[in-house]
């Protein structure tokens, strides 16, 4: 699901992250997949590909805010953007999360709650503060295995995806802000082949992409002020 750039002689390494320029903010687009990096959104920004699940999510996006860090260059903004997986929201359509929470972990026969992480102070599910005007607001949950099915009644969150929690974890080792936007590409019925992940994601490129539009209209008027 990751193709390389022709550049790039390192397998799997992403290329440097280029930083775009939105509602006169510096912004780091965030995506796992070139499936889902359409047309629309091609007019709009060039994406760091970090590739697919949270391992992949972490280490890149970690070794990249950390090569912006080197260069003084850290963006004011990251933003997370793809298709999620939802039993409960209206398919193709687009929301903002509002929390994100990493369903991987479960260390409760030591005593811990499902989703706390040992020994680090932070809850299970992790608020994101940044709210854009006329987006919806759902849920979101984290981890490394595509849920479907019955797969969903175990999952509190509205909407599922493999990368987010890792981006809000290196984002909050720089300090940076993170946004998390996802179209949703599947969830209704059983997945059974990647057709039916890929369905729906020109669909949701275009509603992603108008995402990104009032994105930037809602920080040129301060949604990050300072």
């Amino acid at each position: 699901m990751h193709h390389n750039s022709s550049s790039d002689s390192r397998a799997g390494a992403p290329g440097a992250p280029k930083l775009t320029t939105l509602g006169g903010r510096s912004v780091l687009f965030v995506m796992a997949a070139e499936a889902e990096y359409g047309p629309h959104l091609r007019q709009r920004f060039t994406p760091f590909m970090t590739g697919v699940g949270p391992v992949e999510a972490a280490v890149e996006l970690s070794a990249a805010l950390a090569s912006l860090a080197h260069r003084e260059r850290l963006p004011e903004l990251v933003v997370s953007l793809g298709s999620a997986g939802s039993r409960v929201l209206e398919q193709t359509e687009v929301y903002q999360a509002t929390s994100v929470s990493y369903r991987d972990m479960d260390a409760t026969p030591l005593g811990f709650a499902k989703g706390i992480t040992p020994f680090l102070d932070l809850p299970a599910t992790l608020p994101l503060p940044l709210r854009i005007p006329g987006i919806y607001q759902a849920t979101l949950s984290t981890g490394a295995n595509i849920v479907s099915g019955a797969a969903y009644d175990e999952i509190a969150a509205e909407m599922v995806e493999m990368e987010s929690y890792a981006c809000l974890r290196a984002c909050m080792r720089f300090e940076v802000p993170l946004v998390v936007l996802r179209g949703i590409s599947d969830g209704k019925a059983e997945l059974h082949h990647v057709d039916d992940w890929t369905e729906y994601l020109h669909v949701i490129d275009e509603k992603l992409a108008l995402a990104v539009d009032r994105l930037g209209e809602a920080l040129a008027e301060g949604l990050l002020a300072r």
